[in-house]
């Protein structure tokens, strides 16, 4: 038998202040579609209601591009929002992967893996306005890998082979928010699933 693990990839950079923000899986169970690597989603635009006011786009772009490895790469240069006086802001890159893994005995047969899903996050600090402006840098996180899974995975005993089903890591969808501090509504948010 087969079983699906989700484990969710939550990349928080530059900032602490968003606080238990990563999303859990809500079911297991084989994706009903997957992100593709070279997928692109954008341009996103900057949200009034959660941009200080006078708050706009001065250069750059924002979007979200999806690598060959399947690792997600948010506005791959710089983008600058001009008039937000010293509001600082804080990133957010979201990004939930699945796999099956598969454990087998001696005798080749397959049993359910019974696991939890897991939270890998990273944080790098709060982006910081100076001038009235604010320099967003780019954002990346990336799938988990096959040994991620199996720590994340139970056999029945050690003597058990865990491998992943067809071979591979799924990226079944990413949220990417950009959230000025003292505001509730994210200025940015751009997601794919």
């Amino acid at each position: 038998m087969r079983s699906t693990l989700l484990i969710p990839v939550a990349v928080l950079a530059f900032g602490m202040a968003c606080s238990d923000t990563a999303t859990s899986p809500t079911s297991v169970g084989q994706p009903l579609f997957a992100l593709s690597a070279g997928a692109s989603f954008g341009p996103g635009v900057l949200n009034a209601a959660g941009t200080p006011s006078g708050g706009h786009l001065q250069s750059g772009s924002i979007f979200c591009v999806v690598g060959s490895d399947l690792s997600i790469t948010c506005s791959t240069a710089e983008y600058k929002i001009n008039g937000i006086g010293n509001t600082n802001a804080n990133a957010l890159l979201d990004a939930n992967y699945s796999a099956t893994v598969d454990c087998t005995n001696k005798g080749g047969n397959l049993v359910e893996v019974k696991s939890q899903p897991e939270t890998a996050p990273a944080s790098s600090g709060t982006l910081r306005a100076k001038n009235g402006s604010l320099t967003v840098t780019p954002i990346t996180t990336s799938a988990p890998t096959a040994q991620q899974f199996f720590a994340a995975a139970t056999c029945p005993n050690g003597n058990w082979t865990k491998s992943l089903a067809g071979g591979s890591v799924t990226l079944e969808s990413f949220t990417y928010t950009l959230t000025f501090v003292g505001f509730a509504t994210p200025a940015v948010s751009l997601s794919g699933s």
